[in-house]
């Protein structure tokens, strides 16, 4: 199925909805500009399609922020949390646990392929990447990362230290602690700094603008680690379990890291996430004694577990893996086509699989790009600098939906 727009968008319910909200919530959320041409309030969702509270249908190419790799509506997630909510909604996961939680933890160590995995959930991809540098700081006695630019590894503060975009840290940077020194994405180091515990880094960085590490680079990266005795993680928040055509982005590369920190497409689109480590990686951290030094109220959550175990097992039971690069490579044909028509204004098509980006000539003309789409009844988000167009759908879109998709784009860049 395709868009269906009825009203002008936002429509007239929309726009109601924006007043409301914004009265209510923190000015610096959700976009409310005061023309009211945005944002669309969505209502009920059906494989990519979104349905807004005027009634518009529209094309989801997003995967809302790369979560809903099994489309939108029922799923065997949405299965798997009405059938545990009615038996326990919560839990106590890191004093009493569910059979959900251990289900989860060993469906990860399983699907992580490192050797003798150990997990600590979360409910976050902030949350997970937190949890794998203090793995680090414990593993190693050290505390110095080493993370790069364009890099985005959540905004809650221990991981903002890490997130190297200005605009986020700024407003906090006399709270920020100056244990991360970021380095140019994809340039080479001669070594890391004194006191390194950890190298931090995306395979492909989602909202620095879809950018791609070699595999060069990132051998290099994890013999710098085994010299200096400090521990790679690799954050797989938004390319992890399928979404570039492998379960992890890293394996397209043959480089093993220490830990994996992982979300989005885990949770089916419940919030949960997991900092994946060998067991010697994770072996810093002392055995409970009845107080846990990293934990929280939701840890192990029974819904977010028996969703993540239900997606997992789907996405393997479609072959995710070939579904997502049957579909990548038929998308990448069409925007190949896109750059070579449109020289002036698309200068790169990059990106892996179903998570693929589309370099403008300036910025802001991914943003300009956005919106235009958007007013055909598709959502899509702009990445970088707002000069790189994001296109991350889920992974039951349709080659007639990705046939339309692109027929949109060439037609907003022929105007």
């Amino acid at each position: 199925m395709l868009p269906d727009i009825r009203t002008p968008l936002p429509g007239p319910k929309s726009r109601a909805l924006a007043a409301r909200l914004r009265s209510v919530e923190g000015a610096n959320v959700t976009f409310l500009p005061q023309d009211e041409s945005f944002p669309i309030f969505w209502e009920s969702g059906n494989g990519c399609l979104i349905t807004d509270v005027d009634g518009n249908q529209l094309l989801d190419m997003t995967s809302a922020f790369g979560v809903s790799a099994l489309g939108h509506g029922a799923t065997a997630a949405t299965q798997a949390i009405a059938k545990q909510s009615n038996l326990l909604l919560h839990g106590m996961g890191d004093v009493h646990p569910t059979v959900a939680k251990l289900e989860l933890c060993e469906e990860l160590c399983r699907t992580s392929g490192l050797p003798a995995a150990k997990v600590i959930l979360g409910t976050s991809g902030g949350d997970a990447v937190e949890a794998a540098i203090k793995s680090a700081i414990l593993r190693t006695g050290k505390h110095r990362v080493v993370a790069f630019d364009g890099g985005y590894h959540g905004l809650n503060l221990g991981a903002l230290n890490a997130t190297a975009r200005h605009d986020f840290r700024m407003p906090f940077h006399r709270h920020l602690a100056d244990f991360v020194t970021h380095f140019p994405y994809g340039s080479p180091l001669e070594n890391l700094p004194d006191d390194t515990a950890a190298v931090l880094v995306e395979v492909i960085q989602g909202r620095g603008g879809v950018r791609e590490a070699s595999t060069d680079w990132l051998m290099h990266l994890r013999s710098l680690c085994d010299a200096a005795g400090a521990l790679l993680i690799v954050d797989e928040v938004f390319t992890g379990f399928w979404r570039t055509g492998e379960v992890f982005a890293h394996r397209h590369h043959g480089v093993t890291p220490d830990i994996i920190a992982c979300g989005k497409v885990l949770g089916g689109g419940m919030p949960i996430s997991a900092c994946v480590g060998t067991g010697d990686a994770m072996s810093g951290w002392p055995v409970s004694t009845g107080e846990s030094i990293h934990t929280s109220t939701f840890l192990g959550h029974p819904g977010g577990c028996a969703s993540a175990v239900a997606t997992l097992r789907s996405l393997s039971d479609m072959d995710a893996s070939a579904t997502v690069n049957r579909l990548g490579a038929y998308l990448r044909s069409h925007l190949d086509l896109i750059a070579r028509k449109h020289t002036r204004k698309v200068t790169s098509i990059r990106g892996k699989g179903l998570m693929l980006g589309i370099q403008m000539d300036a910025h802001g003309a991914a943003v300009t790009l956005s919106d235009a789409l958007l007013q055909n009844g598709i959502i899509t988000l702009p990445a970088g600098n707002g000069d790189v167009l994001e296109l991350t759908p889920p992974f039951v879109v349709t080659e007639h939906q990705l046939d339309f998709v692109a027929g949109a784009i060439d037609q907003a860049l022929t105007l």
